[in-house]
């Protein structure tokens, strides 16, 4: 019975940080970029500072009427917003915010994170192809081609701090993390981050969308609460991404005086303003930039930490 009752608080635990921790995100995003680009809008909604901004966004989300088009295919569009969110709330499972403090702690933590991760761009390419709209189909394979461009640097930039503290658990990762692992692992760690960026299609990575050539790509022909997903799927992207950031690379809860799940907070929130400060200052990369980036910039920089990370450990040995 005890143990029922454990495995049930850890996953309430869990849905209300993926439910709680991604609102926050947006509202946080909301008002930074308010701040930089000086919107009026998001500071004055409800009065003090524009904290009612969120709650208006969602109730205009709930009004707007479900339309799917006639030539769509309905089953295919409608689950395509659950298969690009679901992923996120199945990766926080794993992911550890202080030392026993995770809801499943997989020997092969990180090798199931980035099989789940990848699920997520399904969704995308999902709802491009159900859409029947050529708009749609063209945001869906940009998202495709991304995938595929970004997930190698992404997976060998986190190889690289597996093989430095020799195990695949998020957890023994965080617990044999060390302050000298910062300059050690310091190109895995920007590979890592700006790939994960890519892979979740925010600025300046977000081809696939273009609201200025393709409208909004994938989304195109959603509205309401199934538009609303796709947004908070975004949301989700940026919480878990900016996670496994701080587990994998900045120790996750390890830091002097505070506890530690504040610690990985903070760390996430600071990860997660990095985000939205880089959709704020960076302008939308070409196709073709975007693909160079991957292959000649990022893919040989991740290789090049791998064998960093080689020499160190026969070094140390």
């Amino acid at each position: 019975m005890a143990e029922v009752l454990d495995i049930a608080v850890r996953l309430i635990v869990i849905v209300a940080a993926f439910l709680v921790l991604p609102l926050i995100v947006g509202q946080m995003e909301h008002k930074a970029m308010a701040h930089m680009q000086s919107r009026l809008g998001p500071m004055y909604a409800g009065g003090f500072h524009g904290w009612a901004q969120l709650i208006a966004d969602g109730v205009k989300f709930a009004q707007k009427e479900d339309v799917i088009p006639a030539a769509a295919d309905r089953r295919v569009f409608a689950i395509a917003p659950a298969v690009a969110l679901v992923p996120y709330l199945v990766v926080m499972v794993v992911i550890p915010v202080g030392p026993g403090l995770v809801g499943a702690d997989l020997d092969a933590g990180l090798f199931f994170v980035l099989a789940v991760m990848g699920i997520g761009v399904l969704g995308s390419i999902m709802a491009g192809w159900a859409s029947a709209n050529k708009y749609s189909v063209l945001g869906g394979m940009r998202a495709a081609a991304q995938l595929m461009s970004y997930e190698l640097p992404l997976v060998l930039a986190a190889s690289s701090v597996a093989m430095a503290a020799g195990t695949l658990s998020l957890e023994g990762i965080a617990e044999q993390w060390r302050w000298w692992w910062l300059p050690w692992q310091a190109i895995g760690a920007v590979v890592f981050f700006v790939a994960g960026l890519a892979e979740l299609r925010r600025p300046p990575f977000d081809m696939p969308i273009a609201d200025s050539e393709i409208i909004m790509g994938p989304m195109t022909e959603y509205t309401g609460i199934r538009f609303a997903l796709f947004m908070l799927a975004e949301y989700a992207g940026i919480v878990v991404l900016s996670a496994l950031t701080a587990v994998l690379f900045l120790g996750g809860w390890q830091g002097p005086i505070l506890p530690g799940p504040v610690w990985t907070l903070i760390k996430i929130f600071v990860l997660a303003f990095v985000v939205i400060w880089v959709r704020v200052s960076f302008p939308r990369l070409r196709e073709d930039q975007l693909q160079k980036l991957a292959w000649i910039g990022l893919v040989p920089l991740a290789l090049l930490q791998l064998a960093l990370t080689g020499v160190v450990r026969v070094l140390l040995a």
